[in-house]
């Protein structure tokens, strides 16, 4: 399995950006798409991107749409979570996930390694 660990979380005001980025360890990172979701208190993890193996393709959730984008540099085994447009409603822990194939996915199940996650407040 791949070791997955988050960074770039923090405090922003409304209408802020952040970059999230996700460090990978292992040698195939490079054959691995992967995702980021979001666990608000309260609430289920839920699905916000993935990017397939070569970044190829990628898909966003209707709820980021136009405001988040993902992007992966696998020379350096990392994978972004760019937030522009923030809304207190995004105030969630952000997870990093892989999965061993090389097509990206929406549903957590289809992840195998996940990261411990990092906080992103969102204030009004």
């Amino acid at each position: 399995q791949v070791q997955l660990v988050e960074s770039g979380g923090g405090l922003v005001q409304a209408g802020g950006s952040l970059r999230l980025s996700c460090a990978a360890s292992g040698r195939t990172f490079s054959s691995y798409a992967m995702g980021w979701f979001r666990q608000a208190p309260g609430q289920e993890r839920e699905f916000v991107a993935s990017i397939s193996w070569n970044g190829g393709s990628t898909y966003v959730a209707d709820f980021v749409k136009g405001r988040f984008s993902i992007s992966r540099n696998n020379a350096k085994k990392t994978v972004d979570l760019q937030m522009n447009s923030l809304k207190p409603e995004d105030t969630a822990v952000y997870y990093c996930a892989a999965r061993t194939s090389q097509l990206l996915a929406t549903r957590q199940g289809d992840f195998a390694s996940w990261g411990q996650g990092t906080q992103v407040t969102v204030s009004s």
